[in-house]
């Protein structure tokens, strides 16, 4: 496993190297799927101060905080690598949102933030990349507000295109461009939540789609554009699944669990300390 020190350089190096990831067929899929998840799951957006545990999307990716913030949101946001907070608010300006993104560089390990700060947390695909998992998801609690909700997505251990194999074969041969990453059965990741104090509250999944396919379009769109009319063309029954069949999205390659902290009643709260 890498040192601190590593971990951040490498992660610097990912925010300064990857090209811009929006605007591909898969991504627009992605950025729909985490729109709906904020939809569902959070309430009325205006006012809502949400906090992300990283910034990958807001700089190379979907830019769900954009678009969090377009409807009224506060929004936070939290990376280990100082390029792709520097990203994240030059995506934030060119959106006509320059003061848009509360942004602190620091790792989800040990949130830069007071207990009880924020009215929802967001995590996709970050606590997966390092060995601290639980570390992570206890420090989500204790930002979180009493009756404040988080939705915390990582790999789909059971993904019927079996993605997790793939990363992991292109893993061991140094090809995979986001370094170290886990995957997680749906029982599993309800099971860390919990331990952590989560009351969980719906399990479901974004992505359904087959991670090479996911690859391959991110591929042609950032080198090879001219092929990109293959790779969206490929992407649309996935697409159509998604809006027409529901019942598949449960199945996506990132699970998404959306859990609550429990609001402590004050008579509890003073029966406990006497």
């Amino acid at each position: 496993m890498m040192t601190p020190a590593s971990y951040r350089q490498f992660w610097a190096g990912v925010g300064e190297r990857f090209p811009d990831l929006s605007g591909a067929a898969s991504t627009d899929l992605y950025a729909a799927n985490e729109q709906r998840l904020f939809t569902e799951h959070f309430r009325q957006l205006d006012g809502l101060s949400i906090l992300k545990t990283d910034l990958w999307d807001e700089a190379r990716n979907t830019r769900i905080m954009q678009w969090a913030r377009e409807r009224g949101a506060r929004t936070f946001g939290v990376d280990i690598s100082l390029p792709t907070i520097g990203m994240a608010h030059q995506a934030f300006a060119a959106a006509g949102l320059a003061d848009g993104l509360s942004a602190a560089g620091g790792d989800v390990r040990a949130l830069p933030f007071a207990n009880d700060s924020f009215d929802a947390v967001y995590s996709m695909g970050t606590i997966e990349h390092f060995a601290e998992t639980e570390q992570a998801v206890a420090e989500m609690f204790r930002v979180l507000k009493p009756g404040g909700r988080a939705i915390v997505g990582v790999p789909n251990r059971r993904d019927p295109f079996l993605r997790p194999l793939l990363a992991t074969t292109m893993q061991a041969i140094g090809a995979y461009g986001y370094g170290y990453e886990k995957s997680y059965s749906r029982p599993a990741l309800r099971q860390m939540l919990e331990r952590a104090g989560f009351e969980v509250t719906a399990e479901t999944a974004i992505l359904f789609i087959p991670g090479g396919l996911r690859m391959l379009d991110l591929a042609c769109h950032s080198w090879c554009r001219p092929l990109t009319w293959l790779t969206s063309a490929l992407v649309q029954p996935f697409v159509w699944l998604d809006r027409h069949v529901p019942a598949v999205r449960r199945h996506g390659y990132l699970l998404a669990t959306v859990v609550k902290k429990p609001v402590i009643a004050e008579s509890t709260t003073a029966a406990t300390a006497r």
